[in-house]
């Protein structure tokens, strides 16, 4: 009793100071703003997708080494596709010639590869001749370029790798050395390409430029994320204004609002800056979250305000009373979603920390400024209501009576609709395919369909297998095994493409026994082999050099499988049965695997699995929050149901109509958990207060419920639902996924809230 006297006090003691002193608690509040919202100019922005992996993650670390061994593999591939299907002529030949020579202009390129500037050996008496296959497309005869065709059509290093098995498409790589130190890098890369992708069909109107690889993949990243806040931003105020509109028609109340909305994100992100905390095209969609969650505590404390004003109270006792009957709950739900979103820094990928560090405070902000500067708003500027009855809400009140009069039908239907929809759950599918994070209307997606389509793809796995000492890739029983896992990588359904020197090799000792198909085979000698080597290094052009499949020591070798377009399960299958085939056939061989495509399988699972537990630590403290705030175990654990099931429900749903569960969609059970909560809050409070304060029975407690915060209800999920199927319009599939589920999920639980919570709180009270 003693604590809710101070709990009164307390309230009572803010309500009159920001009601009689509005001009004070604004001032406070936009120096406080000013102060925080400063730090917004330390914000730095990256959208290299190795953020989605923390430093320790051990597929990057496995990556980080290899690169550091080879050279690194982001490159840019222009994929050139003749409309004729024919890419062995003259005028197509050329265009490869010209764009392979111009693309070393492409910000931090490092080398270059064609089918014109293949580095093609042959024998002449005893000399090897190592030249480009492509010198002069002009003066090619049909003779010649049917010759050119053959050796590019039957060499294992080109096909599906920089030229399709039937000719029709082909690709120029141009590989980048990325120093990672702003983020423009991705975007000098991007223009430039685009720049020479334009020019080329502008001058051949029969050649299509397609573009995609791992530097087209980062701009992407960036692209969306911009695209996200210039379009979706507008769209989300424009619905959060249309719902104000509907619920409390005041422009008054309204222009508080956006205010508030506006200052909670300019503080979240300026603390964000202050923090060091960088944007990522994840975390950068914080301001339409803060937008869409900051609505609802001002709904609820603005419906109070004015419907006091309407039954004739005086503006600052109106204010005063919304500020006392809101208090609690409005305290109490931005907690919750705090909490809530506070969860995801159990999440595996640091953008998504990030994301609800950010959400989380800008949350905790528009609970502080609703509570402060909202009501002081509201005392300075003008406020016009129509009067009106207290009980007057005919659809709310309809709602209610239909609850209390078909509570058991409601209970059993519902209750079977939850447990039916729920047990849809293992429909879905853990899937992070990184080509999917962009829909079918982004470049970097077109030309990576295609590339997967008609020419290799962009999904690699990558091996580093070691010799025993320096020199040691000459050595025949080394060579004999690199030869083994790249025939056995061959047969498999899944791969491609294997790119690995043993063709080299084997190309070599055919050249020096005259071009003899007898000799193409693996030398059998190391100091043979290392000859070899050592002349056909030494004949290679600058930028052409063997750095990226040899290490500098010659102690080991980097073997590259191109493997066709498959899910997170089937990627983790196809790893874990290349691992115990090497410890079957290689036992005695060290042989590391990394790549992007493998470090997007693994954390979408290590993700799903940390989210639970996140997901379990927010239910534990919410449900303890809402027993201390309801003082009653009973209300608590009842409480619990409508806030659990949506999530069910709403994975239930997502598995009959997509199924894919990537690593957006592993952080909404934790994240919706606390938003969810809300709507229960605030019609539990009510009902409560209708039973403690009123006296009334539990059939009117339910009506009063409805009458009083049944709109706001309504209004708030109208706005949350909203707001996050506006971000279902992203192009980046992560962000637009998550949108969609969370909206189904808030949908869920608003429809639980108003259908199946009063029938349980009903029948919990009969018993």
């Amino acid at each position: 009793m003693e604590t809710t006297v101070k709990k009164n006090k307390f309230t009572n003691s803010l309500a009159v100071f920001v009601t009689t002193h509005p001009w004070w608690t604004i001032l406070f509040s936009l120096i406080f703003i000013a102060l925080f919202s400063a730090g917004i100019q330390k914000l730095d922005f990256k959208n290299n997708y190795r953020v989605y992996f923390g430093e320790e993650n051990p597929q990057l670390k496995a990556f980080d080494a290899m690169q550091a061994t080879y050279n690194k593999s982001d490159n840019v591939m222009f994929v050139i596709a003749p409309k004729d299907g024919n890419v062995f002529t003259i005028e197509t030949l050329a265009v490869i010639k010209d764009l392979t020579k111009n693309a070393w202009q492409i910000p931090y390129s490092s080398r270059v590869d064609s089918i014109t500037n293949y580095q093609h050996t042959v024998a002449e008496e005893d000399d090897l001749i190592v030249s480009s296959l492509v010198m002069n497309p002009a003066a090619l005869t049909p003779e010649k370029i049917a010759e050119i065709k053959q050796v590019a059509l039957n060499e294992p290093l080109l096909v599906n790798r920089l030229i399709s098995k039937t000719g029709h498409a082909t690709g120029v790589s141009v590989t980048l050395q990325l120093p990672d130190k702003k983020h423009t890098e991705s975007g000098e890369v991007a223009m430039m390409a685009r720049k020479f992708a334009a020019d080329i069909e502008a001058k051949n109107p029969n050649i299509k430029v397609y573009l995609s690889g791992m530097a087209m993949m980062n701009n992407a990243f960036a692209e969306s994320a911009i695209s996200d806040n210039t379009t979706l931003m507008p769209i989300m105020y424009a619905v959060v204004i249309g719902a104000l509109l509907l619920c409390l028609h005041s422009f008054t109340g309204i222009f508080s609002v956006i205010l508030l909305i506006l200052f909670s994100v300019l503080t979240a992100l300026g603390i964000a800056g202050w923090l060091g905390i960088f944007l990522t095209p994840t975390s950068a969609i914080s301001p339409t979250i803060i937008l869409t969650m900051a609505v609802a505590d001002c709904v609820h404390i603005l419906v109070t305000f004015l419907h006091n004003m309407r039954l004739g109270h005086e503006k600052h006792l109106a204010m005063q009373e919304s500020l006392r009957i809101n208090m609690q709950p409005v305290f109490l739900t931005s907690l919750t979603t705090a909490i809530g979103f506070m969860s995801m820094n159990f999440s595996d990928a640091p953008p998504f920390r990030d994301l609800g560090n950010i959400v989380a405070l800008g949350v905790i902000f528009a609970w502080i400024f609703s509570m402060t500067l909202l009501p002081a708003l509201m005392m300075v500027l003008p406020v016009r209501v129509r009067p009106k009855d207290e009980l007057d809400n005919r659809y709310m009140l309809a709602i209610a009576n239909f609850t209390i009069k078909r509570r058991k039908p409601l209970l059993i239907i519902n209750g079977l609709i939850a447990i039916i929809l729920s047990s849809l759950i293992p429909l879905n599918e853990i899937n992070d395919e990184f080509v999917k994070f962009f829909d079918e209307t982004t470049e970097f997606r077109q030309g990576t369909d295609f590339l997967n389509e008609n020419m290799g793809g962009i999904y690699t796995i990558e091996f580093s297998v070691h010799a025993k000492d320096t020199g040691g890739v000459n050595e025949p029983l080394y060579l004999k095994n690199l030869q083994t896992l790249g025939d056995w990588l061959s047969t498999q359904k899944q791969v491609v493409h294997v790119n690995s020197v043993v063709d080299t090799f084997k190309r070599l000792n055919k050249n020096m026994h005259a071009d003899n198909p007898a000799w193409y085979k693996l030398p059998e000698e190391r100091e043979l082999a290392a000859q070899y080597l050592l002349l056909y290094e030494m004949s290679l052009p600058y930028g052409l050099d063997l750095n990226d499949q040899i290490n500098i020591d010659k102690s080991g070798v980097r073997v590259i499988a191109t493997i066709k377009t498959m899910s997170s399960n089937e990627i983790l299958a196809l790893e874990a049965h290349v691992q115990n085939w090497i410890a079957e056939n290689l036992p005695n061989s060290q042989i590391e695997m990394a790549s992007p495509v493998l470090m997007f399988a693994h954390i979408g699972q290590r993700n799903i699995v940390r989210m639970i537990g996140g997901t379990i630590v927010a239910l534990v403290l919410i449900s303890f929050l809402l027993m201390l705030a309801f003082k009653s175990l009973r209300l608590g654990f009842l409480s619990l149901i409508p806030n659990l099931v949506p999530a069910g429900v709403g994975f239930g749903i997502w598995g009959v109509v997509n199924g894919q569960v990537g690593l957006g969609l592993s952080v909404v059970a934790g994240m919706t958990l606390g938003i969810v909560v809300d709507d229960t809050v605030h019609f539990i409070s009510k009902y409560q207060r209708a039973r403690v304060e009123k006296g009334l029975s539990p059939e009117d407690a339910v009506r009063y419920a409805f009458s009083t915060v049944g709109v706001a209800l309504w209004i708030t999920s109208l706005v949350l639902v909203s707001g996050f199927l506006v971000l279902n319009l992203s192009h980046f599939s992560m962000n637009a996924d998550m949108g969609l589920m969370t909206a189904i999920t808030i949908a869920s639980a608003l429809f639980l809230d108003l259908l199946f919570l009063p029938p349980l709180l009903m029948t919990m009270e009969k018993k």
